[in-house]
């Protein structure tokens, strides 16, 4: 069972703990580089995101303003301790780091205005990338989970901002040989027109991810099974609803429950129902934490 939370502040680069058993938030570390997104703990060493330093686009506001197309973003660690603090990337090799997963010795990271899914080793060696997209926002890269006892990966293109454009894709683990990322034909679209999917999480073969898109259907999480290979996935199950722009996701199977992260800086837990509920009987969500300030990716601290 989860014991901590590990969370991060995107405006103020910081990264926290929250107490599960209290709400009791801790800030662990304050230089985490610009905009930090996705984190995961592993062998008591954290290992974070950036999305960059953006400019900011003359006569626009609030989030729309900012423009991360500068290849400015990277990916990072550090020691629970607060030691040892590295730069895992060179700069100029990540555009904008979002979600980022550990699974069988391999980190890998969706890069947003990169267009791109990447993984390396822990350490930072043997990067590459094993989707790359062309330009344009609906094939901008944002969640990302890796199911290794089926050797796939799966990841979110989340589409303009409330937009219902967003999608969840699927493709091998391993490249068919003689294919680059550029050029795939293994990839699969397994939900399409969603509100704005963002972090996935694989657990009991069932895929969970937050959408930060418009209501009814946006600003939830949801879950459905995995498709065998070849098919569609079927029509999500909605577990919540009513958060403020729905980001970082932790699912601890053993206590039945999810975790959910808000931009708004809310961190919610969501009993898990053991079969589908359907729309008219979500589980109630609670409040767990509110961090007063803009956060993004969450993560488990496991005893």
């Amino acid at each position: 069972m989860f014991r901590k939370l590990i969370t991060l502040g995107v405006s103020n680069d910081s990264i926290f703990t929250v107490d599960i058993a209290d709400g009791r938030v801790e800030r662990v570390y304050a230089d985490t580089g610009s905009h930090p997104d996705g984190v995961q703990i592993a062998d008591g060493v954290a290992y974070w995101t950036t999305m960059g330093t953006p400019s900011v686009r003359p006569g626009l506001t609030g989030e729309a303003a900012l423009d991360y197309s500068a290849r400015n973003g990277g990916v990072h660690s550090i020691r629970v301790d607060g030691t040892d603090r590295r730069d895992l990337t060179a700069p100029g090799e990540v555009t904008t780091g979002k979600q980022l997963t550990m699974a069988d010795a391999w980190l890998y990271w969706g890069d947003r205005e990169g267009h791109r899914v990447t993984r390396a080793r822990p350490d930072g060696s043997d990067r590459e990338d094993l989707v790359v997209n062309p330009p344009g926002i609906d094939n901008q890269c944002v969640g990302v989970a890796v199911d290794t006892a089926r050797g796939y990966l799966y990841w979110t293109q989340k589409g303009p901002a409330k937009g219902g454009t967003g999608r969840i894709l699927r493709a091998p683990l391993e490249r068919t040989v003689g294919r680059s990322p550029e050029n795939r034909t293994d990839i699969e679209v397994l939900w399409e027109k969603l509100p704005e999917p963002i972090d996935l999480e694989i657990v009991d073969g069932l895929l969970y991810w937050t959408d930060r898109g418009a209501p009814p259907n946006g600003n939830t999480l949801n879950r459905a099974p995995l498709p065998a290979p070849g098919e569609g996935g079927s029509g999500p199950e909605i577990l919540a609803d009513g958060f403020d722009e729905a980001i970082g996701l932790a699912v601890d199977p053993e206590a039945g429950t999810a975790y959910v992260s808000d931009l708004a800086g809310h961190i919610y837990t969501v009993p898990l129902p053991q079969h589908p509920s359907g729309i008219g009987h979500m589980p109630q969500k609670h409040l767990l934490a509110d961090l007063g300030m803009y956060i993004t990716g969450l993560a488990a601290v496991a005893d």
